[in-house]
């Protein structure tokens, strides 16, 4: 077997490109990959589905995707804004980039409390963290899907023996202002406070009562969801901008109700 440096090899990749055509995004896509979340109760282990990309400029024939995978080897830290921007940093660096994307999709769980029994149990929740650097500014984005309940106000008030409810997926993405701290767990809570009820992952008997009832004194459109969180999302001076969407699926129709926007407006 012939053993040969790298130094010997053609780096085809690194060649020059005729056509002259800018390529805005080029990495690896659904990396996935086992990764730490810091939050307020400690590191959290979760399983990250990761792109990675960079721009490539018109004159190189291609960029060196084994280079991503090696700064994810890297890459020890525990997930936050502040690390996210250093492996935006490292990343641009490895491959010699002036700007680029990274997304980090994974699952994310709160241990939260019943609200009247106390037991405690795990509640899933989606994450995506994302960073992209063009013209030399970085934005970091922390999105967080949070399942919640809502109860539909037409029905409560047209309905003699109660109204129909359903359970809702909140989906916010909340763009940092400049140096600002977000603690995913603030935009749970706004999700969870504009809700008719929060989810638990497990509740007794009276819990059950309890949120049955706490629905049906707060009943929330698919519009009100989205415009609630807005107006609190809006007020905090650490949300640059954002996207709000919340999709009911609904338990009287086959399909979901859906509401999106995106502010400041």
């Amino acid at each position: 077997m012939n053993m040969v440096t790298t130094s010997l090899l053609p780096d085809v990749q690194s060649s020059a490109d005729l056509r002259n055509i800018v390529i805005q995004r080029v990495g690896v896509k659904s990396v996935t990959y086992p990764v730490s979340i810091a939050t307020p109760d400690g590191i959290q282990p979760s399983v990250a589905v990761i792109d990675m990309y960079v721009a490539l400029p018109a004159h190189v024939k291609g960029t060196h995707m084994s280079r991503f995978l090696e700064v994810l080897e890297d890459f020890t830290t525990p997930l936050s804004a502040d690390s996210l921007a250093t492996l935006m940093a490292t990343m641009l660096e490895r491959l010699d980039a002036a700007s680029g994307m990274i997304e980090m999709r994974m699952p994310y769980f709160v241990r939260k409390t019943a609200p009247v029994s106390g037991v405690k149990s795990l509640l899933d929740h989606q994450l995506t963290l994302r960073a992209e650097q063009a013209d030399g500014c970085l934005s970091i984005t922390q999105q967080i899907m949070t399942p919640v309940t809502s109860l539909c106000p037409c029905s409560k008030e047209i309905s003699l023996y109660g109204a129909h409810n359903q359970r809702s997926h909140i989906t916010i993405a909340a763009t940092l202002a400049q140096g600002a701290v977000l603690p995913v767990q603030d935009l749970i809570a706004i999700a969870e406070t504009t809700a008719s009820c929060q989810l638990w992952g497990l509740l007794k008997r009276p819990d059950e009562k309890y949120v049955t009832e706490r629905a049906y004194e707060n009943p929330k459109f698919v519009e009100d969801l989205v415009r609630d969180i807005a107006v609190a999302l809006s007020a905090d001076l650490r949300v640059a901008r954002y996207e709000i969407s919340s999709e009911n699926f609904e338990s009287i129709h086959n399909h979901s109700a859906f509401a999106w926007l995106t502010g400041p407006q």
